[in-house]
This record gives C-alpha cells, structure tokens and sequence, in this order.
C-alpha cells in the first residue's frame, strides 16, 4: 500500500494499519517542533490513526491551527483529569478564550478557590505530564458510551450525541478517566512541554503556547469589559435553561424554541436601549462602533440608531468601507494579496475632512464603495447634520485612535461589537466563537457575493490576521463591549452552512476545516429561519432584513 507524504514530496509503501506515529519514525521526518498530528487526505487524525489505504499525509506541529488545537483538547483532559482525582464531587467547566488562555470555573467544589487549591491542581497535573500516560481513543457502542458518562456524572450533557444518530462513538481514556472531545487528542500526555494554570477572577485561566510563538505563554491582562460580557451570557444561558447544544435541542423538540428567540432578541434590543441612554448622558456627537468581521456591526449601527431615535436623535450613518482607497491604491499583504484590514487601505485624508465638515454645520457628499469595481462612487449622496443629529459610525478600525485623529475624544462614544460567546457541546467542549463568524461569514459571502465557501476559508487566515493586528489591541478602549451571539443562531445558520460546506473539495486543504465545522452543525436541530425577527442581528447573514444594507 503506497501513501504520499507531503512534508518529504515522497511517495513510500507501507504496511495496512500503520500508524501515522510509526511513519514519521521510520521516515524520521522533523518539523520545527514536535509532531503532534496528521492531516490524511486532508482530514485532521491523531498520530495513532490506522491507515487502511493509499492516502497523502501531511504532518503539522503546533504552529498550525489543527496542532494546536490537538494540544489544547489534551490540556482540558489533563486538568479534567486531575480536578476529577482531587476533588471527585467536582465539576470543571471550560468556558471562554480570554487574555490568551480558557477561563475556567468549579462548581461544587466545596472549598474557596483560591492559591493552595490552584498548587494542588498544578501539581497534579504536572504528575500526570510526567508520568507519560498515554491517550486512548475507543469506539464504543452507543448505548455503553453513554452508560460509560451515566457513571461519571456526565449523562445528560452527553445527551447530545444522540443527534449524531451513530452506532459507535468515538470516546478517550486517560488512566482511569473516560471523557469525549470533538477533535484528536496527543499520543500521551508528556507531549505537553509548556503551559500556565492561574487564578482568574472567580475560576481558573488555563494558559496555553501562543501558535505563532510556541516557546511563549502570552502575558496574563486584565479585561474587565469583556469579561462583563461573559458574566452576562452566563447569566442569561442560565435563565433561559441554554447552558449547552442539548438544552437547546430539547426547546427546539417541544415547541419552546419560539419563546426562546424573541427573549433573546429582546434581551440584546434592551441592551441598546441603555446604550442609547449613556450616549444621551454622555452628549456624545459621534458613535464609533468597530468589531471584527461577520461581528454584524452594520446590523448593530442601525439598530443602535433605532434606539437614538427612539430618545429623540435623529441619526446619520457613515460605513468606513465607503472610504477604502482605489484598488490600485490598496495596500498588499506579505503573500502579495490585497490587505482590506490594514488601516493604510482607509482614504484617512478623505473620511476626516468629510467628518470635521458635518460636525462643522456643512453639507457633504457621501462617497459608496464598490466592491465589484474597487472603486467609490459618486451618486449625490448628500447629508448634513441637524440640531439634533448624532454620527454612527461603523467599520474594523473605529476603536483605532489613528482613524478619527483630527475629532476630538471628548465627543465620541466607542462601542466594540462581536459574537464573543458561544453555546458549548458541554462542559468540557467549547465552540470557539470565531466559528461563529466564520459560518456566519461563509453564509454571508456566499449569498451575497458569490463566494464559495473554499474561497472565504482560503481567505479566512489572513482575515485573523488583521484581526489580530488591527482590530484586537483596541478592544478594551471600547467604552461598551456588545455581544451579537445569539444562543439559537448556529441552529438557525446550519441549513444554510451545511450544502455550501459540503461543496468543498476532497483534494483542497481547506477541506479539513470545511469537515470540522460540519462535525459540530450536526450537533445542532435545526431552527427555520421564518420564526427569526427581521431586526435580528441573523438576518444581515441570511437574508430577510427589515433593514436595508
């Protein structure tokens, strides 16, 4: 049997059930750090994955996205591990990515969290590290693995599996520890070289390597703002009886689902509310709102609006996108590619001299953008400021001081928007909220400008990227961070995601992401998207907007 390996571009023949483990040995392949999985035939598999026919394997490390993210799932189950042997009546619940780690919290853990517990953790789970133990993964059948999560405590979070209708179920071991995880695991545990355990407000934060930079753990920050945020979900997801997939499926089954989303949209509308009324307080002339992409910030810009006129604004509406340079004017990425997110592809010279004109009294001609051509248009857009007009202003680089320099700060009110949570498949499986606004933006292109979805995963990387570089590092000047998630929107977002995902070929490397965002849709029961409001947040993606865009 012959397979490709793509590190060496060297075809070899091998033995049927090889492991991708006993392949890199035999060939000594090396990467610029450890190897911790494989992608075989584009799909991402643990090192101990039986090979079973003719495949291309291409190995990563930790520097890729898939490697990384096999050694954070295996760090969840080291500190699961441990918090079960130390304190058995326990409950470790892994919830949001903040200041470069998992913010964790205990619940019954029947004693304060505090710096001695914290020792005894980190302790343990370097006992384990040390001692090499190895990952098992099982396929079970359904009803044992589900037994299996009855004894441990985890039944009805498991629940869950039921929507993936499967016979056998995919299951790990650590010692005497069982537990699922939604993606590959390590070899064994002292795979893991580098890690930080602290107390983080009222849980825990679980350090982990920065991916562009292995050898480092980023600095621990405070982000009181976003943290806010959190809190709130919580204690929304708690009222409601959401708090994972399951809660979810099991209103969608009984006809509550239709409750659910108007209380939820009702909670965010109730949210702007009082964003309008501190905007009031404040006397604010202008209104920047920024967030990264597919955060639905020109959904929140006329929402926002809405609640302005509400208190007897009347509000002018600017998008930053109508200001982007002429194409050809553009600034290029290090792969020779357009950068739309860099701040230097902004007619700056152009936005602020329109700005200062209407705070001025005067009336000003709007340019609009046209993606198509890459070009701004002039079709006698003309506005002008009333007594009582407020400027919303919305695009990536509002919160960036250097796009307003010439506007005083004193008359600005900076919002951040973003789908910051995420329901999880349980306790110990997170949905990173960047796959929010990843399906949210591959619905969004497809429909709206004839991108495949091969074609916004190829993009996606370098969107983070400017993500991280230019819209990220101002979060925290925001004087309000606003959560667009809603707790029933991937079940909404599934029917659409799913066809156009699945149109992703075999043989293009983006087709292991296209297979992991898939594995996750399946969790959810899908929701029809004509009980969702037109003014929902939803609609800027999949189309039926009261709005006009």
């Amino acid at each position: 049997m012959f397979v490709e390996i793509k590190n060496l571009n060297k075809r070899i023949e091998v033995e049927y059930g090889i492991s991708p483990l006993e392949v890199a040995k035999n060939e000594n392949i090396k990467l610029p750090h450890p190897i911790l999985g494989a992608l075989i035939n584009n799909q991402v598999h643990s090192m101990q994955y039986c090979i079973h026919k003719p495949c291309c394997i291409e190995y990563f490390d930790i520097t890729s996205t898939y490697g990384h993210g096999i050694y954070v799932r295996s760090l969840y189950f080291i500190l699961y591990k441990s918090i079960k042997t130390l304190f058995p009546q326990a409950k470790l619940n892994i919830l949001h990515s903040i200041s470069g780690g998992k913010y964790c919290e205990i619940e019954n853990l029947n004693q304060p969290l505090d710096k001695s517990v914290l020792l005894t953790i980190k302790d343990k789970m370097n006992e384990i590290i040390a001692a090499d133990l190895p990952f098992i993964r099982k396929e079970v059948p359904y009803h044992e693995a589900i037994e299996i999560f009855n004894n441990q405590g985890m039944g009805e979070e498991k629940s869950i599996f039921q929507e993936t209708r499967k016979m056998y179920l995919p299951i790990y071991q650590l010692d005497d520890v069982v537990n699922y995880y939604y993606g590959s695991l390590l070899p064994s545990t002292s795979y893991i070289t580098l890690y930080e355990l602290e107390l983080y407000e009222h849980g825990l934060l679980l350090k982990v390597p920065n991916r562009k930079r292995p050898d480092t753990i980023p600095q621990t920050q405070k982000n009181p703002k976003l943290y806010k945020v959190y809190q709130q979900f919580k204690e929304w997801s708690n009222r409601l009886g959401t708090s994972y997939i399951h809660n979810l499926n099991e209103k969608i089954v009984s006809g509550q689902v239709g409750d659910l989303i108007l209380t939820t949209e009702a909670l965010q509308e109730k949210v702007w509310a009082n964003v309008a009324d501190e905007i009031h307080c404040r006397k604010s002339k202008m209104v920047l709102i920024s967030g990264p992409s597919s955060s639905g910030k020109t959904t929140s810009c006329k929402r926002l609006s809405v609640q302005l006129s509400v208190i007897g604004y009347h509000p002018v509406q600017i998008s930053v996108d109508d200001f982007f340079k002429e194409r050809e004017q553009t600034p290029r990425d290090k792969n020779g590619n357009y950068n739309f997110e860099d701040l230097g592809a902004i007619d700056l010279e152009l936005f602020n001299k329109t700005l200062n004109e209407l705070l001025a009294g005067k009336e000003v001609e709007l340019p609009v953008f046209n993606f198509q051509t890459g070009t701004k248009e002039w079709k006698g857009k003309k506005i002008a400021m009333q007594d009582n007009s407020i400027l919303v202003i919305e695009g990536i680089h509002c919160l960036n001081p250097k796009l307003t320099a010439s506007i005083a700060e004193e008359t600005k009110y900076k919002i951040f928007v973003s789908a910051l949570t995420s329901l999880s498949v349980d306790s110990q499986n997170p949905i990173p909220t960047t796959d929010t606004r990843l399906i949210r933006r591959i619905i969004r292109d497809f429909n709206y400008r004839g991108y495949s979805a091969l074609d916004t995963l190829k993009r996606w990387q370098s969107v983070r990227d400017g993500e991280e570089k230019n819209i990220f590092p101002y979060q925290e000047n925001a004087d309000v961070m606003f959560n667009t998630s809603l707790i029933y929107e991937l079940a909404v977002l599934r029917p659409y995601a799913m066809p156009i995902l699945l149109a992703v070929p075999e043989y293009e490397p983006e087709f292991a992401e296209a297979i992991r965002l898939i594995k996750f849709l399946w969790f959810f029961k899908p929701i029809s998207d004509d009980m969702i409001p037109g003014t929902s947040i939803l609609r800027e993606f999949v189309g039926g907007s009261k709005f006009s865009y």
